[in-house]
């Protein structure tokens, strides 16, 4: 069984009009054996188990034996520009699956992909000009510390 230490929020970095199976698509095409993400919420707030919380998904480099990752649609403009277009049926449903989580691993952080960008000032978190992603779009870690 896998020690879950973190739950990771993502962005798809594309269309909130995206499509399931064009999302599943996308990770073969990058040739990934495994999702990037094991839940996933749609433009209208849907939620979309891709895969199951006991397997390994594909969405942070070296902390994925040890995460659950969840992404929803969007996090980018008209113009391909990094933004918090959330829906408000998306934002729910970020938080009543964060909620599920956290009953099932009370010990993990909530944390979102761009968190796990080098802290290379060291002064204990990821600035903004080290984030190697913007992903999700919005401040993880202040939007979910009641949870």
């Amino acid at each position: 069984m896998r020690k879950i230490t973190h739950l990771v929020v993502h962005c798809t970095a594309g269309s909130q009009k995206e499509k399931l199976a064009d999302l599943l698509a996308w990770f073969r095409k990058l040739g990934w054996k495994n999702n990037g993400y094991h839940i996933w919420i749609d433009g209208e707030g849907k939620r979309h188990n891709i895969t199951p919380l006991e397997s390994i998904a594909n969405g942070v480099a070296g902390h994925n034996s040890n995460s659950i990752h969840i992404s929803y649609a969007g996090g980018i403009d008209s113009k391909g520009k990094p933004i918090d277009n959330r829906t408000d049926a998306q934002k729910a449903m970020l938080i009543s699956v964060l909620k599920e989580l956290r009953i099932k691993y009370p010990n993990a952080k909530i944390l979102g992909h761009r968190d796990f960008s080098p802290d290379k000032n060291r002064n204990g978190k990821a600035d903004s000009f080290e984030w190697i992603k913007v992903c999700p779009c919005f401040d993880a870690i202040p939007e979910y510390k009641n949870i």
